[in-house]
């Protein structure tokens, strides 16, 4: 019988306590001998992440993926407060990309997602703090995943006793994920912080609900003007680097005339066309 049924059976509901100890027996199930990679994005999530390895007493190195575009409340954050993260640098800037795609990021083109970020942890057990509660997408994740090459081909395995012991014998091909706090809430990770007392980014305390990129185009085109309001120098900063990929080659809109149409395409809110004002097809060109 699993941890996570024991505490059901006991306590008829699983609270914070419970989900910390299950998230502890996650982490100590398959400790590696050369340790975790542990994904830190400075945020809350992985905030919680490393806090629950320490007191699993887990072996583990932890890693922030500069992205070039990260704010810097949250950069300086990082460098304070975990002096021990170690910071991976890209081959290219985010400014570098949007000029070699020809493109902004966008929903349908997230390739800053590929090469800034998803490339992380190659060949080791890695940790994320992936939830359930973020998002749509992510509540048919699982505790334990291999990652492969083909998202259709992920294996998501959950705590039963079969599946753990498929994911401890696991031989394929593919990156193998452990998501601690897969089944935490907002509420859940908030209670576990500030427990530990632990001191966050300040962005919280100024209304952010996430953090990650400025400019994100995951993010609500609201949530964009917003950021962009509170770093004006980053929302200067890409609005340059559109004014050198339009001078740089042929764009793929050609009513771009300047950075700044660019950054008034890309930050209005197109959600109820499928086809922008200037007849460019979104789908096709993200």
């Amino acid at each position: 019988m699993s941890l996570v049924e024991n505490c059901i059976m006991n306590d008829g509901e699983i609270g914070i306590r419970d989900k910390v100890a299950i998230s502890i027996d996650r982490l100590q199930a398959f400790e590696p001998p050369e340790g975790y990679y542990l994904a830190f994005s400075g945020g809350k999530d992985s905030q919680c992440i490393y806090q629950l390895a320490l007191e699993a007493g887990v072996k583990f190195d932890a890693h922030y993926n500069v992205t070039t575009v990260d704010p810097p409340p949250l950069t300086r954050f990082i460098h304070d407060d975990y002096p021990d993260v170690i910071w991976d640098y890209p081959k290219k800037s985010m400014w570098q990309l949007i000029i070699e795609k020809k493109m902004p990021p966008t929903r349908q083109a997230r390739y800053c997602c590929q090469l800034l970020k998803e490339g992380e942890g190659k060949d080791r057990l890695c940790v994320t703090g992936v939830r359930r509660a973020e998002s749509v997408k992510r509540s048919s994740r699982m505790p334990f995943e291999v990652v492969t090459r083909k998202k259709s081909d992920r294996i998501l395995l959950n705590d039963n006793d079969e599946d753990r012991r498929f994911f401890e014998n696991c031989t394929a091909k593919g990156k193998r994920v452990v998501n601690p706090i897969i089944d935490w809430t907002d509420n859940d990770v908030w209670e576990f912080i500030h427990s530990r007392e632990l001191h966050y980014c300040s962005l919280y305390d100024e209304g952010f609900n996430r953090l990650g990129c400025i400019g994100c185009p995951l993010a609500s085109k609201k949530h964009m003007r917003e950021e962009f309001a509170r770093f004006p120098e980053y929302r200067q900063a890409y609005i340059n680097t559109f004014d050198k990929m339009i001078e740089s080659t042929e764009v793929k809109n050609a009513d771009w005339k300047s950075g700044e149409d660019v950054m008034e395409w890309w930050t209005r809110d197109y959600s109820k066309d499928k086809v922008s004002p200037n007849n460019m097809i979104l789908e096709g060109f993200g």
